[in-house]
């Protein structure tokens, strides 16, 4: 392999002019520019990367810790791949600022973080991102505590820097639009009520209700999606909409909490002779676009934007990189997106 001396000697300078022409940080005769050039080519000489890190400080290099590699679009459990999507918009904002990705996967198990992270640092990377897999809090590691460290879709009680998708936001919005569609009897089949979403969308579905005068009723909201995917979220989908739909006054439509439920409903609300929409209309949330897309009819949803928390997480990473912390340093994105109207909601008259 060619070194800085090789390149000198064949294009008869001295090392140090070389690397004022590698560096661009003094100026150089631009036939000598051309001369030093010409030789790294012959050679193929790559500069020492490592070497320019240790005199700069500065290796142009960022950690990521995400599970997305490990979760496929076969697993049973995907219901959109948010960290993936996520990863996707952080590696494209630092690419396009000239920042190299370095990505590990915990495989799954949480108890690697720890000796990812210390794998990153001996890499000497200048920042550290953690991409959860849902919203949720985290407990991270004493040794994951980089000075830069972004977390992305979770949080912690340490106040960490982070980026959080705007759950409340996203069902008010959606709940509203199907209001305004004309919409009174709204069910909701919630996620897990474990999940720190699942409080957040509930105060917004609350929300959307009492400003439009519509008493909130307790009949309407049900628990209807699991941790794992399987007959007995199956089971107990069909159990709530059932009863919903059995009461003296049911819903026009039923809201899931993701649109891997409502692809459930679907086939559930068809096994039983009930149309969508001409009988009831039905609601998701991700547009999770091989989903929403693909069903029939296509699937109104609520857009998570998960590539848009990600380019957010990277530009504040970035800000802190390029000259210390932000202006808005105190404050926590919350990254919410639109409702995408399609063929599954009806307009009723009012």
């Amino acid at each position: 392999m060619a070194t800085i001396y090789d390149v000198a000697k064949r294009a008869g300078v001295s090392p140090k002019t070389v690397s004022r022409v590698m560096n661009g940080d003094a100026p150089v005769n631009i036939d000598t520019r051309k001369a030093v050039q010409a030789a790294m080519g012959e050679l193929s000489y790559v500069p020492s990367r490592a070497a320019r890190a240790m005199r700069s400080n500065k290796t142009g290099l960022v950690g990521l810790i995400t599970g997305a590699i490990s979760t496929t679009p076969s697993s049973p459990d995907s219901s959109g791949l948010p960290d993936l999507l996520i990863v996707q918009g952080i590696q494209q904002a630092l690419s396009d600022a000239g920042i190299t990705l370095l990505i590990s996967d915990t495989g799954g198990n949480p108890d690697r973080v720890e000796d990812l992270t210390r794998t990153f640092a001996q890499h000497r990377v200048e920042g550290l991102v953690y991409v959860a897999d849902h919203h949720r809090k985290v407990e991270l590691p004493d040794a994951a505590r980089a000075e830069n460290l972004i977390l992305v879709n979770c949080f912690d009680d340490a106040g960490t820097p982070c980026v959080l998708p705007d759950d409340r936001a996203g069902q008010h919005a959606l709940v509203s639009r199907l209001i305004e569609a004309g919409h009174r009897r709204i069910g909701f089949l919630t996620l897990p009520d474990d999940l720190v979403a699942y409080d957040l969308r509930l105060a917004g579905y609350r929300a959307a209700h009492e400003e439009a005068g519509i008493p909130f009723d307790p009949d309407l909201v049900a628990v209807a999606g699991l941790h794992q995917s399987g007959p007995r979220e199956a089971a107990l989908m069909s159990r709530a909409a059932e009863s919903m739909m059995g009461l003296a006054s049911p819903p026009t439509v039923l809201c899931c909490g993701n649109d891997r439920m409502a692809l459930k409903l679907y086939g559930i609300l068809r096994s039983r002779g009930i149309a969508v929409p001409d009988d009831i209309s039905v609601a998701g949330f991700d547009d999770y676009r091989l989903i929403s897309e693909t069903l029939y009819p296509p699937l109104t949803s609520a857009v998570l934007p998960y590539r848009a928390i990600g380019e957010t997480a990277a530009q504040m990473l970035l800000a802190r990189l390029r000259g210390g912390t932000p202006p808005d340093a105190d404050s926590t994105p919350l990254i919410s997106g639109p409702v995408v109207w399609r063929q599954s909601v009806t307009e009723r008259k009012r």
